[in-house]
């Protein structure tokens, strides 16, 4: 990880992913780039080690990894949205072949899922070659048991003695 270019795209306000994988990702010696509608930027965000970029076309120029993230409109309510429509978001801040072709040739796309098809990802690039999202769930749903496991003190009751 040490090296890599990545940019996580979305709404990294209420994104519990995207705080914890900055943290992450910076402790092993990436470059990480946020970018979305301001309206969904937490304020302050740089102040992480993160390059903040309003525009997505620019955040996601010669990345090794992009990574996006969904709308949480459930967290805000169905009033806020934080941009005036999904048409407009996914126009402006959605990702496509177009967009995805200024990273790099052999950048790895990736999201934690749920997805908003049409929305911040359109449904060719998830289902594209470069694409680990279910890789990404999947695995992501092991590794969160693993760590439970070990929090209830489940490697501890697994010796025999």
């Amino acid at each position: 990880i040490s090296g890599l270019k990545i940019a996580i795209l979305g709404d990294i306000s209420h994104s519990r992913v995207a705080r914890s994988d900055i943290k992450g990702l910076l402790k092993m010696g990436a470059e990480v780039t946020v970018s979305g509608p301001p309206t969904m930027m937490p304020v302050g965000i740089e102040s992480m080690g993160v390059q903040m970029v309003h525009n997505t076309a620019e955040a996601i120029r010669d990345k090794d990894v992009v990574m996006l993230l969904r709308i949480q409109l459930e967290r805000e309510g169905p009033v806020w949205a934080g941009f005036p429509s999904i048409r407009e978001y996914a126009t402006f801040f959605g990702l496509n072949r177009e967009m995805m072709a200024r990273a790099k040739e052999d950048a790895v796309l990736m999201h934690p899922g749920p997805m908003n098809r049409g929305v911040e990802i359109t449904s060719d690039l998830a289902d594209s070659p470069r694409s680990v999202i279910l890789d990404q769930v999947t695995n992501g749903v092991a590794v969160r048991m693993a760590i439970l496991y070990l929090l209830i003190g489940g490697a501890k009751s697994d010796k025999m003695d």
